[in-house]
């Protein structure tokens, strides 16, 4: 019982260090081991509380949607891409609404976010295609500043 219950305390302070629901699953797999172990059942049903109970609460949390993966898109997210919201200078544009811009020591490609008016001018980066920089003109809705 004691070996199940300190596997579990362990369990319990490597899911403290780590953050993810499936070490506390597993805590809560071996304290049901150490109670059955305390009940007196054998070393094979306290696999198997351990086994149910951590099942158990896997479904339960799939269910709950609490395990879902969280996306980031990171060709929009200023968290993730720092290029996103700085603004650049765009001097023409071209029938297909694509332009060459001067950024970060280099030249760029450029394209207008679907739905604006070409026009010259300062532009915000608010999304990053490859190596395609997508542009809102500055001041429109939608855009940082």
């Amino acid at each position: 019982m004691w070996i199940w219950l300190g596997l579990a305390a362990l369990a319990l302070i490597g899911e403290l260090a780590t953050g993810t629901f499936y070490l506390l699953l597993v805590a809560l797999g071996l304290a049901a081991a150490g109670v059955a172990a305390w009940l007196g059942t054998g070393l094979e049903w306290q696999l198997v509380a351990c086994g149910l109970v951590l099942l158990l609460g896997l479904l339960i949390l799939r269910k709950t949607r609490v395990l879902k993966k969280r996306e980031v898109n990171s060709a929009r997210n200023a968290d993730v891409n720092l290029d996103i919201g700085q603004t650049v200078s765009v001097e023409a544009w071209s029938d297909q609404g694509t332009a060459r811009v001067w950024y970060r020591g280099a030249h760029w490609q450029a394209e207008l976010t679907k739905g604006q008016a070409p026009r010259a001018g300062e532009h915000i980066i608010t999304e990053l295609r490859g190596s395609t920089l997508v542009l809102t003109p500055r001041g429109t809705p939608g855009s940082a500043v």
